[in-house]
């Protein structure tokens, strides 16, 4: 197991079944888990909402040594507003190809074995047909930002990832933490990011020992919007610095969890609820 590792996206989902459908019929994922909130989460998991929510992670393996999503659902909200923010998740799988063109789930060919689909509520899919690699499907996340430069300097120094890939012509970089993980990459928009109400998470994993340092390291550089969980949710810090505009997910969503509450016991927040993996 890696000591740090990129663990899921989180989406706001307003249809359950449909969305459910896209995650197991179209990309060939598996419901993992499922969980019931009788009102909102304290580090705003669900986002701004007091209600009661669920969330349910899919993905192609075990969270791991799986790159996966969480599906949040807040009962009441039937659609939220896409920003220009998430661009995207890249899959590779020629299988997941084929069940869409059997589902007659739109596919928009981009070029030679690239093909764009969108899960419902508008997130954008790009899928490789290509067999799937013995690791992940999942090959990156696609974020925009508006300061291509130290967006990358937020990623890179304070979080520790590896630059794998810069590309002027497109105004991107990929990030990483290791060559066989989910990567992330940062898209210089060319402007302001708007987040919508659709606005996601993407989480991480660290040993418990480097957690402080990246308090600090946030609080001292001025970096903003890390939500650090500890003690599987005993204490919940959010650390929040205003001003930032060019980071691309700069309202709170980045979140660390230490090795212990990620791996042994899964919930960085604890609430009552039922545990579930049939239901969505």
């Amino acid at each position: 197991m890696a000591l740090r590792r990129a663990l899921h996206f989180v989406f706001k989902v307003g249809d359950r079944r449909k969305t459910a459908a896209f995650y197991r019929d179209v990309l060939g994922m598996k419901i993992l888990r499922h969980e019931e909130f009788e009102e909102g989460c304290k580090a705003t998991c669900n986002g701004p909402y007091d209600g009661k929510w669920s969330k349910t992670m899919v993905g192609f393996g075990p969270e791991d040594d799986h790159f996966v999503a969480e599906l949040t659902y807040n009962y009441g909200v039937g659609e939220y507003r896409p920003g220009n923010d998430f661009l995207g998740f890249t899959v590779q799988s020629r299988q997941a190809v084929n069940n869409a063109r059997r589902l007659g789930w739109p596919l928009t060919e981009a070029g030679d074995g690239i093909f764009i689909t969108e899960a419902p509520g508008g997130y954008r899919f790009t899928l490789l047909d290509q067999d799937q690699p013995e690791t992940d499907p999942v090959q990156k996340v696609t974020l925009a930002v508006s300061d291509l430069q130290r967006s990358t300097a937020y990623w890179s120094s304070l979080l520790g990832m590896q630059v794998f890939e810069r590309d002027e012509g497109r105004r991107t970089v990929l990030l990483g933490f290791s060559d066989t993980q989910c990567k992330l990459e940062l898209h210089d928009i060319g402007g302001p990011v708007d987040h919508g109400t659709a606005f996601g998470r993407i989480a991480f994993s660290c040993p418990r020992e480097q957690v402080r340092g990246y308090r600090q390291g946030a609080m001292g550089r001025q970096w903003g919007g890390i939500h650090i969980g500890e003690d599987l949710g005993a204490r919940v810090s959010r650390i929040t610095t205003l001003g930032l505009p060019t980071i691309s997910m700069e309202r709170g969503e980045k979140c660390l969890l230490n090795q212990q509450s990620a791996f042994t016991e899964k919930w960085p927040c604890l609430h009552k609820s039922s545990r579930d993996p049939r239901k969505l």
